[in-house]
């Protein structure tokens, strides 16, 4: 090859290699993950709904699903009962919104719970990430009778 050839090649080699560092450096980072959204699942179909040990003599049967009624942060898993009390609650046109303050430690972890049943009679949690510091949660009625339409936004 040519002096000059080299020279171009070589020049031509680094203009490519400049433009794609621009390139990955101007692209979205995709090491960053954005965070789960969370969403309570919005009931729990009746065939998920089991009774066991019922007495002796008596048929079970499960005629309507479960309907979401509520959601709040938890200090701990659901069985160990640690449930928080709302910072503050406001009432707009969205529903009524319920702001909890989760900074600090937490030795069991923090935790989302979605209660079902009129009275909460079931709950579904999943751990939050430890970083997430305020969790807002809005909740308006839903269609079905003892059902609630819940926002949640935790960071």
């Amino acid at each position: 090859m040519s002096r000059q050839r080299n020279q171009d090649f070589v020049r031509h080699v680094a203009l490519a290699a400049s433009c794609a560092i621009a390139l990955m450096l101007a692209a979205p980072s995709t090491s960053v993950a954005a965070p789960p959204v969370l969403e309570c699942p919005a009931s729990i179909p009746e065939k998920s709904v089991q009774l066991v040990d019922t007495p002796t003599g008596w048929k079970t049967f499960v005629g309507s699903p479960l309907y979401l009624h509520g959601a709040a942060p938890m200090s701990s898993p659901p069985e160990m009962l640690g449930e928080l009390v709302e910072d503050s609650e406001r009432h707009d046109k969205k529903g009524i919104v319920y702001a909890y303050k989760i900074d600090g430690k937490f030795p069991n972890g923090k935790w989302l719970a979605c209660t079902y049943g009129e009275s909460d009679q079931v709950t579904l949690a999943r751990q939050l990430p430890d970083a997430t510091d305020v969790c807002i949660i809005t909740s308006r009625k839903g269609k079905y009778v003892g059902q609630n339409d819940i926002k949640i936004d935790c960071k």
